[in-house]
């Protein structure tokens, strides 16, 4: 979480990295305890990443973008769907009969936004947005990251300025429950 650089640069890393974690979910058998651990980091990874988004990228896709109304619409609809299989996931240990089907869905979405994002978005952001606004938005991704939720919560709201100002206390919360609860850390 926060690495330096532009948002692509950001956001492209932030991407591999739930890419590893799911990797490490995959090669564990069914039923192995490591992959609910693992589901659980790939999920608060992908709720800060989401966050940060939803705060600052697209609302830039909107104002920067030819026709950004209905790519950043398109992106918040992929969000809310992976939000949703996440947290009917929250609830599942590893060797739950839903844990696989939900963990194979919400790869499969979160790998399909990737490429939509890497091969699509970033590239007409990149062509749009001078090195100066993309490295400002960068910073703004890094530090909405460090106060995001870390638990899917489906009903937030997914727009400025609401979802700017909720955030930081949602994050507060969840980041204390992760604490108490030891919550994506190894026992």
């Amino acid at each position: 979480m926060g690495h330096g650089g532009d948002v692509i640069s950001e956001l492209t890393t932030d991407h591999q990295e739930v890419e590893e974690l799911f990797t490490n979910i995959e090669e564990l058998p069914s039923g192995d305890p490591q992959r609910k651990l693992f589901a659980d980091q790939a999920t608060m990874e992908l709720v800060r990443h989401s966050v940060a988004e939803e705060a600052y990228l697209y609302p830039a896709v909107r104002e920067h973008i030819p026709n950004g109304d209905a790519l950043a619409d398109k992106e918040l609809s992929d969000h809310a769907a992976a939000e949703r299989i996440m947290k009917d996931l929250e609830g599942c240990a590893a060797d739950d009969p839903d844990f696989d089907r939900l963990m194979s869905k919400l790869m499969t979405e979160i790998r399909e936004h990737i490429t939509d994002e890497e091969g699509n978005l970033f590239l007409r952001l990149r062509e749009s947005c001078s090195a100066d606004v993309l490295n400002e938005l960068g910073d703004k991704v890094r530090q909405a990251k460090k106060t995001a939720p870390t638990r899917p919560h489906p009903s937030a709201p997914d727009k400025p300025p609401a979802n700017k100002l909720l955030a930081p206390g949602v994050g507060l919360v969840d980041r204390m429950r992760d604490a108490l609860s030891g919550r994506g850390k190894e026992s």
